[in-house]
């Protein structure tokens, strides 16, 4: 054979094999993922089974069992589940059951969604349900310790504007497990009303178990707790759950007073804003995270919610946090194989990326991009346990998060279109007239003292204003008509909304970096593109060309001297 043809035809066999992996849909060395199994926040629960049932398409198969913050923990730390959802971080010790709150494991928390705790609620009159009740932080905290037990009480009618509610005892729904959503609630309760808090729970702090006493009703989970509220025997009740659940079946949640005097409701726009607020835990090897007002180590990514229950941006809803996984990180952990870590770490990384598109929707709240960059970083320990898993398609590029904004790592694009509450929310006006949608955003007041919902004055007027700068975030202009507030607000409650965490969350650029692959192009080939195989055909051709026409040029030359 012709020196030139072999070395053509060579070039083409070493070309060929060193873009194999590039042609074919996998990278080389791909581990084949395993089922794994989950456990925790019920609080969660809709986000998750999202992502379960969307990734299951995918070949990974997930088993998530929604028995509880404090338990997702336990079973982690025993082993008995590959990855723990929760709101909080592990406490060290559990008082109120007595037990070990920490695992031997080693671990770190993945922030995967935000959202706001809302308070569904039945109160009926006449047959008509009551669609636009609002409460304070106040008044929620003495209902919650029994201190307002009728639904005519003064001081709900003072949050009404002088709307005075029908005589109803009130029946405060609490969740039974050691749960993220009563953590969060008596966090807010114990931080903002420590003299209504401490006196009733006897001690200062917030707990993940609620206190039961007197007439309360405990159910098990969100789920327990909005099937008892929407159940026929249940008027005059009230309970908290993250919003999805209400949203999930039509129902009506109090609008919560924030600090600047308005009545808001916990959607996609004002959990965006709110958060931006929040304060993260940006050190990741703190040398005793007690120091930074934690029980236990690690703490990186933890939150800290006092500046959200705060803040005076009027678009605000106090009550919103994050939840987040607890992942292995261990390359020794006896319960991990290679097709659990790559399972883990694909639905780690699309639970932050993909999935935060699908959660918005159903009540929850995407996260803001920095966040999704330190979460990447967390995924990584993943690969550091188990060198043997891929990474491959993981790109902050392409994580279609309704708050990412190109360029702009520090903006939160739901937060800067976030909307002005309508003037008839705002403390002293309205309430707003119930019916415009399930959960009483309207665009018309009702007339001070009668019942909600029968009579009602016009509302009009453009309302302009510069919201005040929350930490992390930039100081947004909005030009917002009470009608346009109300569209938002309506599209938000008919599934037509994304919530948000914050842009900027508390965690600076500098305080969290991109890790090195979380980049515009990464170095690893991304196996999901159609593009891919196309692109390494051609480069391929490209390359074996110019060997093909010389050898073909020279062939013709030496034939015509023949």
């Amino acid at each position: 054979m012709n020196a030139r043809l072999k070395s053509a035809i060579g070039t083409v066999m070493v070309l060929a094999v060193v873009l194999a992996p590039l042609i074919g849909g996998e990278p080389a060395g791909a581990v084949t993922p395993s089922q794994i199994n989950g456990s925790g926040s019920s609080w969660a629960e809709n986000a998750v089974d999202e992502w379960v049932q969307n990734i299951n398409d995918e070949g990974i198969k997930v088993v998530y069992t929604p028995d509880g913050d404090a338990q997702g923990r336990q079973d982690f730390a025993s082993g008995t589940s590959d990855f723990a959802v929760t709101a909080d971080g592990y406490q060290g010790f559990d008082s109120t059951t007595g037990q070990s709150d920490s695992s031997s494991r080693s671990y770190a928390y993945l922030p995967i969604a935000a959202g706001g705790t809302s308070f569904p609620y039945q109160i009926k009159f006449d047959g008509q349900q009551v669609e636009n009740l609002r409460l304070s932080g106040e008044t929620l905290a003495k209902i919650f310790t029994n201190q307002i037990t009728n639904w005519d009480n003064p001081e709900i009618t003072a949050d009404n504007n002088g709307v005075q509610l029908p005589s109803l005892p009130i029946t405060p729904v609490v969740q039974s497990e050691g749960s993220g959503s009563t953590e969060q609630l008596t966090n807010y309760f114990a931080t903002q009303y420590p003299s209504i808090w401490k006196p009733y729970a006897g001690q200062a702090g917030p707990t993940e178990y609620f206190p039961r006493q007197g007439n309360q009703i405990a159910q098990d989970g969100s789920n327990g707790a909005m099937n008892y509220v929407t159940s026929s025997e249940a008027n005059g009740s009230i309970g908290y759950v993250e919003y999805s659940f209400a949203l999930s079946v039509n129902y009506p949640v109090a609008k919560l007073l924030n600090s600047a005097g308005y009545y808001t409701l916990p959607t996609q726009y004002n959990v965006a804003v709110s958060l931006e607020a929040a304060q993260i835990n940006t050190d990741q090897n703190p040398a005793d995270c007690a120091s930074l007002g934690y029980s236990t180590s690690p703490c990186y990514l933890l939150q800290k919610l006092n500046g959200v229950y705060t803040d005076p941006d009027p678009r605000t809803y106090p009550l919103s946090s994050y939840v987040y996984m607890i992942e292995p990180t261990s390359g020794t952990d006896s319960k991990m194989t290679d097709g659990k870590w790559q399972a883990l770490a694909d639905f780690a990384y699309y639970s932050i990326c993909q999935g935060q598109k699908q959660i918005g929707p159903i009540g929850y709240s995407p996260l803001p991009v920095n966040l999704v960059e330190a979460g990447f970083g967390q995924i990584n320990q993943l690969q550091t346990a188990d060198p043997s898993i891929s990474l491959a398609n993981e790109n902050i590029d392409t994580c279609n998060n309704p708050t990412f904004v190109l360029g702009q790592p520090n903006t939160n694009y739901l937060a800067t279109i976030a909307p002005l509450p309508p003037a008839c929310d705002k403390q002293g006006a309205g309430p707003c007239v119930a019916g415009v949608t399930p959960n009483g955003i309207g665009i018309t007041a009702t007339v001070s003292g009668t019942y909600p919902g029968t009579a009602s004055s016009s509302q009009a007027g453009t309302t302009t204003t510069t919201a005040p700068t929350a930490s992390g975030g930039a100081s947004t202009s909005a030009t917002t008509a009470a009608a346009g507030a109300a569209s938002a607000g309506t599209a938000a409650s008919s599934g037509a909304s994304s919530a948000s965490g914050a842009s900027g969350s508390g965690v600076s650029d500098a305080a969290v970096k991109p890790p090195p692959y979380a980049s515009a192009a990464l170095a690893e080939y991304d196996s999901s593109s159609p593009w891919g195989p196309i692109v390494a055909v051609l480069l391929l051709l490209a390359l074996a060309t110019p060997f093909l026409v010389g050898y073909l040029r020279s062939r013709r030359r030496r034939e015509g001297r023949q």
